[in-house]
């Protein structure tokens, strides 16, 4: 998709299913330097995008990210009430530097994220907008998950504070720690001891604009968001002249439109009209209108927000997805904005680069497996094995002896 001028932009941007596609042709030494066997699904190879021609569906570890480019995957674009084609809200986002990062961590997106076959040594860095389950449900088990898969260092997570310790970030972490403790306990030993650590990065909600995060090139800011409570926030990130606006949560505010300004890729919720949602749940139209209008936002005032911001590409998530419902948002959408627009599907990957923005869909395999560990995974320190008490071992039933272990 031509950025250069609005004319060459669709107005709406869909991505499009296909079954099968073969990228065939001999690598070249860069690209076989810059990519790992062991994240690679038998039968293919990965190479590099030339003259913007992308394939027309992204098919995981096929494609070397350019040294400028950006790559964001949606993982979940849903609602807390989840469908197997909406999940909850999580976004990928992947620099041509190598940075990975996470922004929120719904319930239901691991398998999203799995379906990727990511490199999961390089996913310890995560940003959560705020402490709905719909939007962080998934960390312990994205936690426990990456580190059975390959990630051997502490994971990062950068969160907001709330109004009394209790309703912040560190409170929540700590919460899960508790929560988990016999799981951590019994996996500490068999896994790399420092992927089992976990450091909280909290921030004050109120800071408008502030850093967060700057390394590598990579600086990520934050604002607050209005949403239910006091303690949720918005972040930009900016590296190699391409800004990201991830809105999280939130009722239009002044803080999103000043800083989300100059945005490649801004997206914002788009959540169902009242009359769709008091369908949709069976609600009176009283609460419906309360929970679209005031806690959330509505197609149309998404579209007020966007045609002040006027991104490269507008990107509106969090809605009951089905085809009378994507009809409702759009239309309403469509009456106040009209610019760049992608709905946000599950899978969706959006490229980026200063000349062009590509939406499309990824196909994935149905029952990926996990990429291969490291050497490094494989020789990070471990404490000793745990095991269960001598009193319940003695319970071991005699007609089995189990194979001897090998050696290490």
């Amino acid at each position: 998709m031509k950025t250069g001028s609005s004319r060459n932009i669709p107005r709406t941007l869909t991505g499009v299913l296909v079954t099968v596609l073969c990228i065939a042709g001999s690598l070249s030494q860069h690209a076989q330097a810059a990519t790992s066997a062991d994240n690679m699904p038998l039968g293919r190879q990965a190479v590099a995008i030339t003259d913007g021609q992308y394939p027309a569906s992204y098919f995981p570890n096929t494609e070397l990210l350019g040294p400028a480019e950006m790559r964001i995957t949606a993982l979940g674009t849903g609602m807390p009430n989840q469908t197997r084609s909406a999940v909850s809200i999580s976004y990928l986002v992947e620099l041509g530097n190598g940075d990975k990062f996470l922004f929120d961590l719904g319930a239901g997106m691991l398998a999203n994220l799995f379906s990727l076959r990511p490199d999961f040594a390089k996913l310890d860095k995560v940003f959560v907008s705020h402490l709905h389950v719909d939007h962080v449900g998934d960390f312990m088990p994205f936690h426990i998950g990456s580190w059975l898969s390959g990630r051997y260092t502490p994971i990062h997570i950068y969160g907001p504070s709330g109004s009394t310790p209790a309703l912040g970030t560190k409170a929540f972490v700590d919460g899960m720690k508790t929560g988990y403790a016999w799981d951590i306990a019994t996996r500490t030993g068999a896994l790399p001891d420092a992927g089992g650590k976990i450091e909280v990065h909290e921030f004050n909600y109120k800071q408008e604009n502030e850093v967060v995060y700057q390394e590598n090139g990579v600086t990520i800011r934050s604002w607050p968001a209005i949403h239910s409570l006091d303690g949720s926030v918005s972040y930009a990130m900016e590296w190699n002249g391409l800004k990201y606006v991830f809105g999280g949560d939130t009722y239009p505010n002044k803080w999103y439109m000043q800083f989300a300004k100059n945005a490649d890729v801004a997206s914002h919720e788009a959540f169902l009209p009242p009359q769709a949602l008091a369908a949709y749940f069976g609600w009176d139209l009283a609460q419906a209108t309360y929970v679209s209008t005031r806690v959330h936002t509505e197609p149309q005032a998404f579209g007020k927000v966007m045609s002040q911001v006027k991104p490269r590409l507008a990107v509106g998530y969090h809605s009951v997805q089905s085809p009378e419902n994507n009809a409702a948002i759009m239309d309403g959408v469509r009456k106040t904005y009209d610019g760049p627009l992608a709905l946000a599907r599950d899978l969706m990957v959006i490229n980026v680069t200063k000349e062009d923005i590509k939406v499309r869909m990824a196909t994935v395999d149905e029952y990926v497996l996990p990429p291969n560990v490291t050497d490094a995974y494989k020789k990070a320190p471990r404490t000793d094995t745990k095991h269960p008490s001598k009193e319940i071992l003695a319970g071991k039933w005699e007609g089995y002896t189990p194979p001897p272990m090998p050696k290490r």
